[in-house]
């Protein structure tokens, strides 16, 4: 024990002394309230577009006094012109959708992107209401009832689900806080393995009466505690941005974006098991470099891997299942977001624990076993 924690407060000196280690443990989490921020912003000017950024209308034909009183009653700035007229404006950015007129059929003519769909919205709620008026003067001049254009009666009881932007932002926030804890991982694991040998100081650590369990051991606790450091300041980080923009923006009214503090507890509990997973794989896979550039470009891929099996999952919406909460790197995205929807279960967060425990014994007896071969310790 007493070598072991020699080993351990020797790997945390050299952590906390190397500005590298320290920035990459500090400077990765503050892209979290920047994300969060930037988001909530971007969702804010999408889902309160004004009018007057998408209502110049063109139409390639003259509109009756109703029609036009109807555009103007909607905020549409009609602009009148021939088909080929109108065509050059739109793609000069004159105006923002143009309609052609051939007898009763209308064309809705623009390109797919952000600001023709938010006028073509507005154009198409123009001819529903447009076309509702001519069915009711229609109805009216040949004495027909005009309930019969309201023969059924449709009635929606759709439950509201959680607000789909807070869902979005609290979510990825947290993918970018498991990229955190991935990046600040690699360089104090790198360094501690391919760098020692590089620097040619871990022939003179084997010199010393410590077995290799109680190296391996020290080296992996120091890399994981920095891990769970920075895990711990990107939580704090994304709860301060999470408060912040709760009463900036109009998009998260009514919603309360904060954790409570039983969910708080379980993704501290999430943060410390994926620490522990990745600073073993880290230290297994620099193990086996001879130097810290070769170390690094091996580490680069895992930084994706722990990214991307999470980003699929909560983009395809995929639930948490009892197989699901052992898949490495999967398990940690999908209980988290049972855990913000207030699903999780205690059974999946067990088996979470089980299988990152299994696989950190099988990745330790590994580097173990490394650390007794010749040919993997040395450089040369």
């Amino acid at each position: 024990m007493n070598s072991l924690m020699c080993i351990l407060k020797k790997e945390l000196k050299e952590v906390f002394r190397d500005k590298k280690s320290l920035s990459m443990m500090l400077i990765i989490p503050i892209f979290i309230p920047l994300l969060v921020f930037g988001m909530s912003a971007l969702f804010e000017s999408q889902v309160n577009k004004d009018v007057n950024e998408y209502n110049r209308i063109g139409f390639s034909y003259d509109l009756s006094a109703k029609e036009e009183a109807l555009a103007k009653e909607m905020d549409i700035k009609v602009i009148s012109g021939t088909e080929k007229e109108l065509k050059e404006d739109y793609e000069n950015g004159d105006i923002d959708l143009y309609v052609v007129k051939n007898k009763n059929e209308y064309v809705l003519n623009g390109d797919d992107n952000d600001t023709t769909s938010y006028a073509l919205s507005l154009v198409n709620s123009y001819f529903s209401t447009y076309k509702e008026m001519l069915q009711r003067n229609y109805l009216a001049s040949n004495n027909i009832d005009s309930d019969v254009l309201n023969i059924i009666t449709v009635k929606e009881n759709i439950s509201e689900e959680e607000n789909y932007f807070a869902n979005y932002i609290i979510n990825y926030a947290f993918l970018f806080l498991i990229m955190a804890i991935t990046v600040s991982a690699t360089y104090p694991a790198t360094d501690t393995t391919a760098g020692e040998k590089e620097r040619g100081t871990l022939e003179t650590l084997l010199t010393f009466p410590i077995k290799s369990k109680d190296i391996i051991i020290g080296k992996f606790l120091s890399v994981t505690l920095s891990s769970i450091i920075t895990g711990i300041f990107s939580l704090l980080l994304m709860l301060g941005s999470l408060y912040l923009v709760n009463g900036m923006f109009k998009i998260y009214d009514g919603v309360n974006l904060m954790l409570s503090p039983m969910s708080i507890l379980f993704t501290v509990m999430v943060i410390i098991a994926y620490s522990f997973l990745i600073s073993g794989l880290c230290i297994a896979i620099a193990s086996k470099c001879k130097t810290f550039k070769e170390a690094q470009s091996a580490l680069t891929p895992l930084t994706f891997i722990s990214l991307f099996p999470g980003m699929i999952a909560f983009m395809i919406d995929i639930q948490s299942t009892t197989l699901l909460s052992m898949i490495p790197f999967v398990n940690y995205t999908l209980i988290f977001d049972g855990i913000i929807n207030g699903n999780a279960d205690i059974l999946q967060v067990i088996l979470m624990f089980v299988s990152t425990i299994v696989i950190i014994g099988i990745v330790l007896g590994i580097i173990i076993k490394q650390y007794k071969s010749e040919k993997v310790l040395f450089s040369n």
